[in-house]
């Protein structure tokens, strides 16, 4: 099934150059509405914040295991190097399906799509404290994983179609913000509720939010591709020479090109070479991402003898007051320019501080000081992905938005997939947790040269792309 989108040849355009507004379709199934050229976010911040529910409901469940590990460890007996096996094959499942489903969110209803996603979330996770063995429970977290990142392609591509470019770092710092506080949020209620009830309780929790945020995401309607796009482009238009100008920019807009292969579509994209070092840094950035909070509880419990409930608890409060720190200033530095590179600076600042912040929560011990090393950490990285993820947005074609956030999810995924993994193998070869943490720190030092190089290609992507 594919979405019913408007000719962009044959939308009815009416621009009033006084009034800084146009008359447009505005949505796949509805009719023209003024829109009001002057407001960053035309169509309010709703459709950004029910996204970010979805990947705050989306990083609970995943996290759920990283707070009860260590309960669920003791239940099944399983060592350190298959805890680390537990993520990385979700993950790895999650990652061959994201290009189909990156064709699907350039073709298919995505608001459908995502809501779809959700509940399959929901019933998985009840299935995970159903789960009598631990091959059950492991194949079951597989399942979870390979549907866990299905909704990021069609997700992204609805908030680049309903933000224009001086909106998007805010538009996707909410997105992100729901992703990264999804983290902290599943290992404290993973901590908590495994210590005070039992570890088969935590999941049975997470499934009643889906349901409810699945219903929110309903209520948000597809809009027409390459929406954020267009009103880009009004705006130029209008500014420099009225509405015939506009009407005459909107008339060339590009037709939705449903040819090709997914091989093609993948090769033609990975030429932009904004993107493939955007694409490389955040791979390199979820390893250490990953890792970190997958084994930050285990750690803290094992290096400053706290109970796992006390160890999550104190992770993920520290975590998520951080990655809020990080989201607004990284989301109102980012969108003051959208030329040089910018995006991509201000990403390379708040990486440098992020790996910073986690080679000191690593190497010096103490509560307080990894607390403030964590938090510093947390900040840094949170503040660096949606200014990525945004200059993603600006230098891929609209028609192939989908396609382009799922290449993104697709290697970024593979990339974290590994993160726990490889601290689970250190920590068993090495007999010790902290010395295998210090394993993620190269990567994270190599994504910031890697951004240095990326932002000098970012001014002429976007202009081919525009």
């Amino acid at each position: 099934m594919t979405d019913t989108q408007p000719d962009p040849e044959s939308v009815d355009i009416a621009v009033a150059s006084t009034s800084g507004t146009a008359v447009l379709t505005v949505h796949a199934r509805g009719g023209e509405r003024p829109v009001d050229l002057d407001r960053d976010p035309p169509f309010g911040w709703w459709p950004a914040i029910a996204i970010a529910l979805v990947a705050f409901i989306d990083r609970v469940e995943i996290n759920l295991i990283a707070g009860a590990l260590p309960a669920i460890q003791d239940h099944f007996g399983f060592s350190d190097t298959v805890a680390g096996a537990i993520p990385t094959a979700a993950a790895i499942a999650g990652a061959a399906l994201l290009l189909p489903a990156g064709r699907l969110a350039d073709r298919a209803p995505r608001v459908a799509t995502v809501v779809v996603v959700v509940l399959i979330w929901s019933l998985c996770s009840v299935l995970s404290g159903l789960a009598t063995t631990f091959v059950m429970f492991f194949l079951v977290r597989i399942a979870i994983g390979g549907a866990g990142q299905l909704y990021n392609p069609p997700a992204s591509s609805l908030i680049a179609d309903y933000y224009p470019s001086s909106a998007r770092g805010k538009a996707f710092g909410f997105e992100r913000a729901g992703y990264y506080m999804g983290l902290p949020a599943g290992v404290i209620i993973g901590g908590a509720v495994a210590e005070a009830l039992d570890w088969r309780a935590v999941f049975f929790i997470a499934a009643a939010p889906g349901l409810v945020i699945a219903a929110l995401m309903a209520t948000v309607k597809e809009p027409v591709r390459g929406l954020g796009d267009r009103i880009d482009r009004l705006r130029g238009a209008a500014s420099a020479g009225g509405a015939a100008d506009a009407e005459a920019v909107l008339s060339h807009a590009p037709a939705h090109d449903l040819r090709g292969s997914i091989i093609s579509d993948a090769r033609r994209l990975l030429g932009i070479p904004t993107l493939r070092g955007v694409i490389a840094a955040q791979a390199l950035l979820s390893l250490g991402v990953a890792g970190i909070f997958y084994w930050l509880p285990t750690f803290l419990e094992r290096t400053e003898n706290l109970g796992y409930d006390a160890a999550s608890g104190l992770a993920g409060g520290v975590g998520g007051t951080g990655i809020v720190v990080g989201i607004l200033l990284g989301s109102r530095l980012g969108d003051r320019r959208t030329v040089g590179g910018w995006r991509i600076r201000v990403a390379g600042v708040f990486l440098t501080a992020g790996t910073v912040g986690l080679t000191g929560a690593v190497l010096l011990p103490g509560v307080p000081v990894r607390v403030g090393m964590i938090a510093i950490a947390c900040a840094g990285f949170a503040g660096a992905i949606p200014n990525l993820t945004a200059a993603a947005a600006d230098v891929v074609p609209m028609t192939s938005r989908g396609m382009g956030f799922a290449l993104l999810q697709f290697l970024t995924t593979l990339g974290g997939a590994f993160g726990p993994f490889l601290i689970g193998f250190l920590s068993d070869l090495l007999d010790s947790l902290p010395l295998a943490m210090l394993g993620l720190l190269p990567p994270l030092f190599l994504a910031i040269g890697v951004l240095a190089r990326a932002r000098s290609a970012y001014d002429a992507d976007l202009a081919a792309t525009r």
